[in-house]
């Protein structure tokens, strides 16, 4: 295409370094705000003012900070849950299902023990905060390893299994908390019981420690993609499966491994959004809403390209927007779901950016003698 004397022309990339990925990302970011202005002026809203208090209370103020970093850690964990898989070329779409059996798991080692809530005894903490969470990690690894058996060996998609297994454990999570099931609340709500105070996750300055897990996982599973042989194999099985197959690497091995170190990922975010949050200490009635977030985990993981590092500023973004867009809906009188529709238009853009990932746009000046042979060609 020729505008005045420049031509410009779609060229696919050869390589592409972080930086350029990154400022590639940002400015995506920005033209996604932009979009979504109109929303806000359509609202009679003025977008700077909207956005002023999106990331003033998402990112600065003492109370939405806190919820913005708890729910960084949440998507931070699903995102990794879904990154270990996609660098094996499978599509782990059951953190949701992973999550919820996470989160019985950890609530099954207080039934086990006879606590159900209504006691305030102060039980020995040093013992059952960390089997809640190794049960929560070990809940999560089971599901996956359903979904990774069957692909492993059968080469069942995993796609439609970890769906199913997601609506499954959805009515399992209803069976153990409304009435009559061995969670229900004391109360007689359709909800868990609370956790006792002594059985609540350490907080430090209203942040619980599950913040050390998620960048500690983000963390390692970089060194293990890029430094480790278990790495190399899951990558060179992403790759190319039948070649990986060829040179030793086990095609039951890699689905298998990957969607148990996915699930229990997805485990341990089960543990910390009903076990670690302040203010929340039980498996809520709303937990779908919940479970829904999960999925964003996996626009997390697009957005990175499979990178665990680059997913923890992605996932901290949109913690803040989540937290701040629903605090502008009632602060600015606006309709319900501010929130997710900012998300959506942002996700709609980054993955849209992406083309530019691969390729693009060079413009070369047009001269006269490229022109004169244009024209006797």
């Amino acid at each position: 295409m020729r505008v005045g004397s420049y031509e410009f022309k779609l060229a696919k990339r050869e390589s592409l370094t972080g930086w350029r990925a990154a400022s590639i990302s940002i400015l995506a970011i920005f033209v996604a705000l932009i979009l979504f202005s109109f929303i806000f002026i359509f609202a009679g809203i003025n977008p700077l003012t909207a956005y002023s208090e999106i990331f003033d209370y998402a990112f600065r103020n003492q109370f939405g900070l806190p919820l913005t970093l708890n729910r960084f850690i949440f998507l931070l964990l699903c995102t990794c849950a879904f990154i270990v898989p996609y660098r094996a070329g499978l599509w782990n779409i059951g953190m949701t299902g992973q999550f919820y059996v996470g989160s019985l798991a950890a609530y099954g080692v207080l039934f086990v023990f006879g606590i159900g809530g209504a006691s305030e005894t102060n039980y020995s903490a040093w013992l059952l905060l960390p089997l809640m969470l190794i049960a929560a990690a070990l809940g999560g690894a089971f599901l996956g390893s359903i979904a990774g058996f069957l692909k492993g060996r059968f080469n069942i998609n995993e796609i439609v299994v970890t769906m199913m297994l997601n609506f499954i454990t959805f009515w399992l999570v209803s069976f153990f908390i409304k009435e009559g099931g061995l969670f229900m609340n004391p109360g007689g709500r359709g909800e868990s019981f609370e956790l006792p105070n002594s059985l609540r996750a350490p907080v430090f300055m209203d942040v619980p420690f599950t913040i050390i897990i998620a960048i500690g996982a983000a963390v390692l599973l970089y060194y293990m993609f890029a430094r480790t042989k278990f790495g190399y194999q899951i990558r060179a099985f992403g790759k190319n499966p039948d070649a990986a197959s060829y040179a030793g690497i086990s095609k039951f091995k890699i689905p298998f491994l990957v969607f148990v170190i996915g699930g229990a990922l997805a485990g341990i975010a089960g543990y910390h959004y009903f076990a670690a949050v302040p203010g929340v200490y039980k498996i809520a009635r709303n937990y779908g809403t919940f479970g829904d977030l999960a999925f964003y985990g996996i626009i997390c993981g697009l957005i990175s390209q499979g990178n665990p590092l680059a997913a923890i500023p992605i996932a901290f973004l949109f913690g803040g927007l989540s937290i701040g867009g629903r605090n502008v809906q009632g602060k600015l009188g606006m309709s319900f779901g501010v929130d997710f529709a900012l998300l959506g238009v942002l996700m709609i853009t980054l993955v849209a950016f992406q083309f530019f990932y691969r390729y693009k746009i060079v413009w070369t000046k047009v001269t006269k003698e490229s022109l004169d042979v244009g024209i006797s060609n």
